[in-house]
């Protein structure tokens, strides 16, 4: 194979979205959002409340069904998997979720060792060994037998990673990491994403709104905005955007929303407007 082949394969990139639309309940929701991930780079997603970024996310682990679009993850198109072929693709998958998602009735080495069990016939003595190498990676070692509820937030945290890391995912998907921890242990959160990244060479895409942390790890920012892509950029280019919303962002500014006579008149007496009502038919 060519140099030039070779440079070509590995520009594909890890994710693409392409004219990503979706409706909850007749309200679009995201407005065709575009995107791309490369290999062995960390992507943050991030936007205010509202703005689309949980249900992006949703959509790239196909938790949720799109109205219309394209994604593809590792060169598969998600939408074109039958349920035994996306069971099977998962296991190159890596989710941690924003609470954690730990069973209360398992100790912390049972719950990150779960996936092992459902899905491999390792011994346990192989299980036990790559237990220990993942709690090492999160700095969690020697806390394999105390219960969730023995664990601070941070730890929950942490622990949620090397369950999600224990199979050496292709692609590690974190939804708000440090949602709800103070400063120090929220900053040995973002350390622990940069060193798993480093370590095990994993594509990583965050989802976050907390600027500070968002800045710290990102190789690049996605910016949402109720449902449309503001602007994707390295960490210096979001910061230096003159794009008024993201500014707003940014600087924590309120902006107060511009209504629509005509929408505002629907959504006092409860009917829909006519682009509502399109948008549910185009959802039907």
């Amino acid at each position: 194979m060519t140099t030039a082949a070779t440079h070509a394969r590995e520009e594909v990139p890890i994710i693409s979205v392409r004219d990503l639309v979706t409706h909850y309940s007749g309200r679009k929701i995201l407005h065709g959002v575009a995107m791309e991930v490369r290999r062995g780079e960390i992507m943050v997603i991030m936007g205010g409340s509202g703005s689309g970024k949980s249900t992006l996310l949703r959509h790239l682990i196909r938790l949720s069904h799109k109205t219309s679009g394209s994604i593809r993850l590792l060169g598969e198109e998600l939408g074109e998997m039958d349920e035994f072929a996306f069971n099977a693709f998962c296991r190159k998958l890596g989710v941690a979720f924003q609470g954690g998602a730990l069973f209360s009735s398992m100790t912390v080495g049972e719950n990150i060792m779960l996936p092992l069990r459902e899905h491999t016939k390792l011994d346990p003595m192989t299980m036990e060994i790559m237990l220990r190498l993942k709690l090492e990676l999160v700095g969690l070692a020697g806390f394999e037998n105390l219960m969730p509820s023995e664990l601070s937030g941070g730890m929950i945290k942490r622990a949620a990673l090397a369950r999600a890391i224990i199979m050496d995912p292709v692609l590690l998907f974190c939804d708000e990491p440090s949602a709800g921890l103070d400063p120090v242990v929220s900053a040995a959160l973002d350390e622990t994403i940069l060193r798993l990244r480093d370590a095990m060479g994993m594509t990583i895409v965050v989802v976050t709104h907390e600027l500070e942390s968002a800045f710290r790890i990102a190789d690049r920012i996605t910016v949402l905005d109720r449902g449309h892509v503001l602007e994707i950029g390295s960490v210096e280019e979001i910061r230096n955007s003159s794009n008024p919303r993201i500014q707003a962002l940014l600087n924590r500014r309120f902006e107060e929303e511009e209504l629509d006579p005509d929408a505002y008149l629907a959504r006092l007496t409860g009917e829909m407007s006519p682009r509502d009502d399109e948008g549910r038919m185009s959802h039907e």
